[in-house]
């Protein structure tokens, strides 16, 4: 396969530190560009580290013609604080790097959002995850836009969040439960939807596509 280079957003989450890991692994890939707020403190000779301000587009403008763009981008309305933050994090800064991207050439953008975006819910959580689709789905990317959405996410995060882990143990032991239509509700770990992404960028067709449920876990 050509050799191509790709864009990483959000690479210290639980899901964007595998996909990392799995971008620099790849020989297809012969540089990965990061966007990152504070240095990741590693070093790699395909990583280029660009520390810079999601607010102002001008400090990573310059770093955004690349062949692939994931967005692992993503946060919780108590961490963000308010509903206008949540939005900058989950919906205007993946959008904004994705017109910038699509402008300077970049063919596909893969995205994480979450089972039940739909820009219609009343459901604000859901609301912005699909007006972010949305917004993607309307940029000209040649290769589409390839949406995952997982449900409850596995793994080890950085901050503590009792409720979620309480919720995922339990989502975890009961994941057979979760068949057939309900399937895309079965949780699954952060490194598997990497993963996904991953195989997805190198192996699927050219073309927008949902990955939830049955999709989603066809290329772990």
């Amino acid at each position: 396969m050509t050799s191509s280079t790709c864009l990483l957003l959000g690479a210290t989450g639980l899901i964007g530190t595998s996909l990392l890991d799995l971008l620099l692994e790849d020989p297809g890939y012969r540089s990965v560009t990061v966007l990152t707020r504070r240095p990741l403190g590693r070093a790699h000779p395909k990583l280029i580290e660009v520390v810079c301000s999601l607010e102002r587009p001008e400090t990573y403008q310059e770093h955004v013609a690349v062949d692939d763009v994931f967005c692992c981008l993503g946060t919780t309305m108590k961490k963000a604080g308010s509903r206008e933050a949540f939005r900058k994090v989950d919906l205007e800064y993946p959008v904004s790097v994705a017109r910038l991207a699509s402008s300077a050439g970049a063919s596909q953008y893969l995205i994480v959002t979450a089972v039940g975006a739909d820009p219609s819910s009343s459901l604000f959580y859901n609301r912005t995850k699909g007006e972010v689709e949305a917004a993607l789905r309307a940029l000209p990317f040649a290769r589409g836009v390839k949406i995952f959405r997982p449900s409850m996410l596995l793994g080890d995060r950085s901050e503590a969040r009792p409720l979620e882990r309480a919720t995922a143990a339990f989502m975890s032991a009961t994941g057979s439960l979760f068949a057939g239509p309900l399937r895309r509700y079965r949780a699954i770990s952060g490194a598997d939807v990497a993963r996904a992404m991953h195989r997805a960028a190198r192996e699927e067709p050219h073309s927008t596509r949902i990955y939830e449920g049955a999709t989603l876990f066809a290329l772990v």
